[in-house]
């Protein structure tokens, strides 16, 4: 790692790039060194047991793929698009298309009619991809005759598609897949955005081989470990699970994939991942329900004295005998229990999306399971900066990859620059200049740089609040704190210019009916716990946790909870579960005009205490 005049951090380079870098090259070096260890696993429809495919089983089947797709019709530079949940079926299609130069359009499941139509159009798609009828019946609506009907990936689709790749020869497939160079297109992914029409960010071929190298090189623990098996949940239409698809299949690991979380439990008992990839979310869940699992009184009180044992192992502010005998009584009593229900085996977890609380970080490191941290956006291909899982460093998102650099503008926001970045926005000239200044991508977030060249993300310059007394206010800050709060599902912090900052509130309905119970509680629907003074009093409490770690001018003074959960169904949350916060403030500008007194200039200053 280099610190640079300008302040600026950076990391060498795995190795300088090369036209033949690409991925059907990764596949092969894959194929050099690690022959005949497993790549995939396969779920078997009605046992539910899993089965492995090697490294050579998966290229073969990449290959009749490719011949397919080039039956069709399909050449170099042309555009399909991808709608299907996560499993095997999405990453061949993918990879076989990437082999002969085909540009795949990946949509997500939640993409509205609009939304389809426009990427259509925007990216010039030739043909569309499905898993079910149901999604080919949406999008053959929506491209009305623009393009041929939606091929369904359903029972017998392969052997269909391999009678066109009959016409196919073996030297012209060989041709095609020997056209493709690093600086290639291979993925238009359309950025969810939290405003505005979606943005058509190119990726390169040569972009997913440094990510891949440079995790390689980064998190070697993770990625070139023979027995390493990642469970894949993470939708593919996403940047990051589409790069840790990638990850498994070239690097030294084997992943199997799960089209949903509703199984996820019997999922992880059948597979006994080592790895996940996740947002920090599902990490608070696991804690808050193993919490919740306790119960009350007494069995209550061992978890979370078995949970401090963690927190302090990990912090190493203890040692001893003495503590050596606690620490084992907690693994056993309560840490075992944990990663037995993650399927016993789990080792590491890849969380991305947003911060991981300090503490939580440290409680899982502490019961066995390490939390690698990375940040990245689509446009650097993922990430760009990450924590290395032999010497994490909690609290922040840690160091550039290799080939990456990373640096603070002057008003506090992160600039990327290297390997991973994109090239440019399908069709934008103008956003692309915007995003790229000087040859560094301007992210959009706010940050800070420590000594040691570990990066921590403060919040969004965006949705920097200003308040009528002129205090800046960064919400992530009291947004991420609160959110830990097993009875919170998502809050969104306000108050530009407005007197003070107020908190808008929904309830997790998961945890709610155990939460109620274990603090003796009746049985209520969210409806009437809204009202609760148990839970309101609970709220405050950690309004109050929050506040401690921020001046006053920046401290939470009111809080409403609201009626419902933002989804993907109402439209205030992306598809990567990001909040969208302007709809949030328009949809519920009533409610916060409320909470102030009056709408924005009319406010009546209001107390501190309680809550709405």
């Amino acid at each position: 790692m280099k610190k640079h005049r300008d302040g600026s951090i950076s990391v060498k380079p795995v190795i300088s790039p090369k036209p033949y870098h690409t991925i059907r090259w990764l596949l092969e070096e894959r194929m050099a060194k690690d022959s005949g260890a497993p790549a995939v696993h396969l779920q078997r429809a009605l046992s539910g047991e899993w089965h492995a495919l090697t490294i050579e089983e998966f290229v073969a089947d990449v290959y009749r793929m490719a011949r397919a797709l080039a039956g069709l019709g399909f050449k170099h530079g042309d555009r399909i698009g991808i709608l299907a949940s996560t499993s095997y079926q999405w990453l061949l299609l993918d990879c076989a298309a990437l082999h002969i130069g085909v540009i795949t359009v990946p949509i997500y499941e939640t993409n509205s009619r609009h939304q389809i139509d426009w990427m259509v159009e925007d990216s010039e798609i030739r043909q569309i991809f499905t898993d079910t009828r149901a999604h080919a019946t949406i999008t053959d609506s929506v491209t009305e005759g623009r393009i041929p009907p939606a091929i369904v990936m359903e029972e017998g689709w392969r052997e269909k598609l391999d009678i066109e790749g009959a016409k196919v020869s073996d030297k012209e497939l060989k041709a095609m897949m020997e056209a493709v160079v690093s600086d290639d297109i291979a993925t238009v992914i359309y950025t969810s955005g939290t405003t505005g029409r979606p943005k058509g960010v190119q990726l390169t071929q040569g972009n997913f081989v440094h990510t891949i190298l440079a995790s390689q090189k980064s998190e070697p623990e993770i990625t070139m470990n023979p027995k390493g098996k990642l469970l894949l949940f993470l939708p593919m239409a996403h940047v990051m699970g589409r790069i840790v698809a990638y990850i498994g299949v070239t690097c030294r690991i084997s992943t199997g994939f799960v089209g949903n979380m509703h199984n996820l439990l019997s999922d992880l008992d059948s597979f006994k991942p080592t790895l996940l990839v996740v947002v920090p979310r599902v990490l608070e869940k696991i804690y808050n329900a193993s919490e919740a699992k306790a119960g009350a009184g007494f069995k209550r009180k061992i978890f979370r004295w078995a949970a401090d044992i963690a927190v302090q192992d990990s912090r190493k502010t203890f040692k001893g005998p003495w503590f050596m005998m606690k620490r084992a009584f907690a693994r056993k009593a309560v840490h075992s229990k944990i990663r037995e229900a993650m399927g016993g085996h789990i080792e590491f977890a890849i969380s991305a999306g947003a911060p991981l609380g300090t503490r939580l970080g440290h409680f899982f490191r502490g019961i066995g399971l390490t939390v690698v941290e990375g940040y990245g956006l689509t446009e650097t291909t993922g990430p760009a900066v990450a924590t290395r899982a032999a010497k994490p460093v909690l609290g922040t998102v840690g160091i550039p990859f290799p080939g990456m650099s990373v640096k603070i503008a002057s008003d506090g926001e992160v600039l990327l620059k290297g390997l991973g970045l994109f090239p440019g926005y399908l069709n934008d000239e103008k956003t692309t200049r915007e995003a790229l200044r000087d040859g560094w991508f301007h992210t959009g977030d706010l940050g800070e740089l420590d000594a040691k060249g570990n990066l921590t993300i403060t919040g969004r310059k965006k949705h920097l609040i200003v308040t009528a007394g002129g205090k800046n206010v960064s919400p992530a800050i009291l947004e991420d704190k609160l959110a830990s709060h097993p009875l919170i599902s998502q809050v969104v912090v306000v108050g530009d210019r407005r007197p003070f900052v107020g908190a808008l509130i929904t309830l997790d309905t998961q945890m709610l009916p155990s939460w109620l119970k274990s603090h003796g509680e009746e049985k209520m629907p969210a409806s009437e716990a809204m009202k609760n003074k148990a839970v309101l009093d609970s709220l405050q409490r950690a309004i109050d946790r929050t506040n401690k770690q921020v001046s006053r001018a920046e401290s939470i003074r009111k809080f409403v909870i609201l009626p419902g959960d933002f989804t993907q169904d109402n439209g205030l949350l992306t598809p990567s579960l990001k909040v969208r916060r302007d709809k949030v403030l328009r949809e519920y500008h009533d409610v916060i005009d409320e909470l102030y007194g009056g709408p924005e200039g009319e406010e009546k200053f209001a107390d501190k205490k309680h809550h709405k």
